[in-house]
């Protein structure tokens, strides 16, 4: 999935726009999740569990959620640096950057529309929806190949280097989330089981059509 051959500075305007649409809407796809009540996406477990384990050691209460969020992508970047650096390019920093507030953009508009717990059908539909429009998304931001979102790394570098399919690696780094997550204090809800696997199965179908539509774009715009 990674691409070293040398592109125009018109080209890669194309492809970080193309990587900024895919960002948007698979943020658009975390928020619906995230309001359906039913957990946290599998990275978000990790986050959250890793945020409490570490925000009960003394001297660690300037710790939010969002900062370890960050954190545990930096040390993604930081590892992937060491092992393979051609991984990490300028949208895996945009990627990490603006992510959380375009969630708190979405949830601004969004959250009006559920202003209690939905009922479970309602749920059920948003972690689906949720799910699908980020699996989308993602394959997007992967296939613009102008920088991955840190978390995502981990799944593609996986499938580069064992040569495996996109989409059962995601399953299996999601499982580990979760798995990591959960044992440090994270919580895990029905929604979250549902992404855990759902993802990573949308995710291979959209990554080949995917590729077509940025190919496309970015041959008729470059």
């Amino acid at each position: 999935m990674k691409n070293n051959e040398k592109r125009s500075i018109r080209e890669w305007i194309v492809r970080i726009l193309l990587l900024f649409i895919g960002v948007t809407i698979a943020h658009f796809g975390v928020t619906l999740f995230l309001l359906s009540d039913m957990g946290s996406d599998p990275f978000n477990v990790l986050v959250q569990g890793t945020y409490r384990a570490l925000s009960s050691a003394t001297g660690l209460g300037f710790l939010t959620h969002g900062r370890v969020h960050i954190l545990l992508c930096a040390v993604i970047i930081v590892v992937l640096l060491f092992i393979d650096r051609s991984y990490i390019k300028l949208g895996t920093f945009i990627c990490m950057v603006i992510g959380g507030p375009i969630i708190d953009i979405f949830t601004k508009i969004l959250s009006p529309l559920f202003n209690s717990v939905p009922p479970i059908p309602v749920a059920l539909a948003l972690v689906v929806a949720g799910c699908v429009i980020l699996a989308f998304g993602m394959t997007v931001v992967i296939n613009s190949d102008a920088g991955t979102g840190p978390n995502d790394l981990v799944s593609v570098a996986l499938a580069d280097k064992l040569k495996k399919k996109f989409s059962i690696i995601r399953i299996i780094t999601d499982v580990a989330f979760v798995l990591i997550g959960r044992l440090l204090g994270g919580t895990v809800g029905v929604g979250t089981l549902v992404c855990m696997f759902l993802v990573g199965l949308v995710a291979g179908v959209f990554l080949p059509v995917n590729k077509k539509l940025v190919d496309c774009a970015v041959r008729r715009f470059s």
